[in-house]
């Protein structure tokens, strides 16, 4: 049977975009559709803007530090529209180099929405039908929203980068990442931002040492963060939102942003007809190999819900074209992946937190917490903190977490390390850079507690 195409993805995210160039570098006829915006997540509504907004916030204690050291510099105010404008604009450039990179590869590009109608054929919202040897599913996650009267009245992540102007408040409800990243960029532009989260403390899953220290910086740096505490109802009154908290809290916001959660991508693409499972969180089910129940399918990155991370979802696009178009059967690695969260502190974290280490072997923790040289001739009681997990039996660092300035920087070196199997004795063998708060990962030489 002949084909259309020997590769169609469906989704031009970073997953989808990758496998679509390399494929088509190797001599595959491929095409791509993309409902929406070519990047994805990470380069439209996601990684990069947010990191840009990040960089933003931080500016806001320079000044302060600045005179600290002895510079005669007076704050001015921030322009959100300046920056908001910039901001987009970068992002279109962004958007036309991914397009730009599917048009050099030689991969056809098709700007609709796009399902499966059968194994091998995909069906655009023209109604035009396209076949296909290999179909591939990129299509990544969506923010979720709470079941809760008034909730219509607030945003997700995927809004808050168009606002007409910055609230005078808001509230932020959730305590992962995205949520606590937000609320570092919304308080650093000087936005009164409060926090609810319902869990006894912020983003839970990383290691209870680092995420303690986070919670705590954010509110010694102003956040009003409420623990054990969720929206019961909202509604408009006048200009504002009227929130009612589980607490008994009522309170008049400008702005309700909820990160309360993403999920996977996948409804209304004809997967159920054709018999491709989907599991409880609504991802795609997929082996080790990216493939679904139908052997001609595969689904990589967000929707497959395995490790949402864009690096992530490229290296599963990557693999997926070297067991499909190359014959070598390759499996994405998924263990150990660096991981930095850009709150304010930074975290940065690789391997397994000090809990679920202690639960599978005996453990050795080192740890320091301390105010870095810059912060501290500032005058700022900021704290970071370098933590190492390390097996007794083998030395092995089972885990490193880095709360700091930079830390993102930190660990992606780190990881190196501990991807590599190095043990404690390795880490003490390399002489320290000074001085530096990273220094601190190869100075510690006495565990402060073992497990």
């Amino acid at each position: 049977m002949s084909f259309d195409y020997d590769l169609f993805v469906i989704g031009g995210g970073s997953g989808g975009v990758r496998a679509a160039r390399v494929a088509a570098a190797g001599g595959a006829k491929v095409a791509l559709a993309e409902e929406d915006r070519y990047g994805g997540t990470c380069v439209i509504r996601g990684c990069v803007p947010k990191k840009l907004m990040v960089f933003a916030s931080e500016y806001a204690s320079v000044v302060e530090d600045a005179q600290a050291y002895g510079w005669d510099i007076t704050a001015g105010d921030f322009n959100w529209d300046a920056f908001k404008g910039k901001l987009h604009n970068e992002l279109d450039r962004l958007e036309g180099i991914y397009r730009n990179l599917l048009k050099n590869s030689g991969v056809e590009s098709f700007d609709q929405r796009a399902k499966l109608a059968d194994e091998h054929t995909v069906e655009l919202a023209d109604g035009t039908k396209k076949t296909a040897k290999h179909i591939l599913v990129a299509t990544g996650g969506w923010p979720s929203m709470p079941d809760i009267k008034g909730a219509e009245l607030g945003i997700s992540s995927n809004e808050i980068f168009h606002l007409d102007k910055l609230p005078e408040n808001i509230l932020i409800v959730g305590g992962g990442y995205i949520a606590c990243e937000f609320a570092g960029i919304m308080n650093g532009l000087g936005v009164k931002t409060t926090q609810y989260y319902r869990g006894a403390q912020i983003l839970r899953g990383f290691d209870d040492e680092a995420r303690g220290l986070v919670s705590e910086e954010m509110c010694q740096a102003g956040i009003d963060l409420h623990l054990g505490t969720n929206v019961l109802e909202m509604r408009k009154e006048g200009d504002k939102i009227w929130v009612k908290a589980t607490n008994g809290d009522e309170t008049l916001f400008d702005q309700v942003l909820f990160a309360t959660g993403r999920n996977p991508n996948a409804d209304n693409l004809g997967l159920e007809a054709l018999g491709i499972e989907r599991d409880r969180a609504g991802a795609i089910v997929v082996d080790d190999y990216s493939q679904t129940a139908v052997p001609s399918v595969y689904a990589i990155g967000d929707v497959t819900n395995r490790v949402n991370l864009t690096p992530v979802a490229i290296r599963e696009g990557m693999a997926f074209v070297e067991t499909v178009f190359n014959g070598n059967p390759t499996s994405p690695d998924h263990d150990l992946i660096p991981t930095a969260i850009f709150t304010q502190p930074e975290m940065g974290t690789v391997g397994l937190s000090e809990e679920d280490a202690a639960e599978q072997e005996a453990i050795e923790v080192y740890a320091t917490s301390f105010k870095p040289m810059q912060q501290s001739f500032a005058g700022r009681a900021q704290r970071v903190l370098m933590k190492l997990i390390v097996s007794k039996e083998t030395r092995k660092v089972l885990g490193c977490h880095i709360v700091a300035p930079g830390a993102g920087e930190m660990i992606q070196l780190a990881g190196i390390a501990v991807k590599m199997g190095a043990t404690k004795e390795d880490f003490d063998r390399t002489v320290a850079v000074h001085p530096t708060m990273s220094e601190e990962l190869v100075t510690m030489k006495t565990p402060v507690r073992t497990a």
